[in-house]
């Protein structure tokens, strides 16, 4: 009897339906989406008042360390006494030293070397594109590949990745072309 259901065209019929099924409800997500959902979860942490950043550190799909924008340890967060930058009017991408915070690149590489964590060959997920600062530490740290899903309106930090060799991925415009071209 059993034999006979899974010949017949209603077996076959039901497992067409079943494999569909499957497809629909467990698309498994590549790993650089599954990295990059894992760093948009990282930036709810943030105690910045004018963005929220996350940061992951990943070596053989492996998380090495996060990061987020925000107070050092220790310290009133943002959200707490307020902004320094806007009290002052700083555009974005402009005077990154008056700033009460670190950015989440910068929590990232701190969190990996306070546990002796090697991130030499790393690729870096982050939710906005490096600023200059963070570029040149990423360059240092030999960080070979970024991932990020929003841009910065920092020209020199993109010159200085490209010329260092770092593959720099807008994982926010590939995320919208393959929505519009499944």
């Amino acid at each position: 009897m059993l034999w006979s259901l899974s010949r017949s065209p209603e077996g076959a019929q039901a497992r067409r339906i079943k494999e569909t099924m499957r497809e629909k409800t467990m698309k498994r997500p590549g790993w650089d989406e599954y990295f990059m959902e894992i760093t948009r979860l990282v930036a709810r942490r943030s105690t910045c008042l004018r963005r929220h950043v996350g940061a992951v550190l990943v070596k053989d799909k492996n998380i090495l360390a996060t990061g987020y924008n925000g107070a050092p340890t220790g310290v009133a967060h943002c959200l707490d006494v307020g902004c320094l930058r806007e009290r002052l009017s700083v555009l974005p991408g402009e005077r990154h030293e008056l700033c009460r915070g670190l950015h989440a690149e910068q929590n990232a590489i701190i969190q990996a070397a306070k546990h002796g964590t090697n991130i030499n060959g790393a690729t870096l997920y982050c939710t906005t594109m490096p600023c200059i600062i963070c570029s040149k530490m990423l360059i240092n740290a030999g960080i070979c590949r970024i991932v990020y899903e929003q841009g910065y309106p920092d020209r020199l930090a993109e010159e200085m990745i490209d010329d260092a060799g770092i593959e720099m991925v807008n994982f926010g415009a590939v995320e919208s072309r393959e929505r519009l071209d499944p």
